[in-house]
């Protein structure tokens, strides 16, 4: 037989009842909890995946700017990798020679955000022509994140 302390038990009916935990004690034990985990965290995660997967984010983002970039101003865009950045050219050519392609802040260039991320790519340049097909399809691979597709006949990238 188990004692339990009188403060801890409650007849009703006859039935003996059992209090749980007050709201109040709840709230405390989850705050707690979310600041001991707050802390403790990023102690466990890298701080270079988080950084090589916005960066593979990055590259999408500006590889669908560059075909679309080519579509509408219906020229030659050029997507050249090195192991530590992108950048985008233009021209009335494949040659891409006319200048850097501008987006919205000035020209468009990426560089890698830490040392240890790096860039591989089987074509260099990818080349998107005037209605936004590349010259070849594509897997670019991002250090420490997923690889990026860009699809042979469409140029979708994903």
């Amino acid at each position: 037989m188990v004692l339990i302390p009188k403060q801890f038990t409650v007849m009703r009916n006859g039935v003996e009842d059992q209090r749980g935990f007050t709201m109040v004690e709840l709230i405390a034990v989850m705050v707690i909890v979310g600041i001991i985990s707050a802390i403790a965290a990023p102690k466990f995660m890298s701080a270079d995946a988080f950084k090589s997967h916005g960066f593979r984010d990055q590259i999408i983002s500006t590889l669908r700017y560059a075909q679309k970039a080519a579509i509408a101003q219906h020229r030659y865009v050029c997507a050249t990798f090195t192991s530590s950045n992108v950048v985008l050219t233009y021209g009335s050519t494949s040659s891409c020679t006319s200048g850097t392609l501008t987006g919205p802040s000035g020209p468009y260039s990426l560089t890698t955000p830490s040392s240890s991320i790096s860039l591989t790519a089987t074509v260099s340049p990818l080349i998107f022509d005037d209605i936004g097909r590349p010259n070849a399809g594509d897997s670019i691979t991002v250090t420490n994140a997923t690889v990026i597709t860009i699809e042979a006949e469409t140029g979708y990238v994903h």
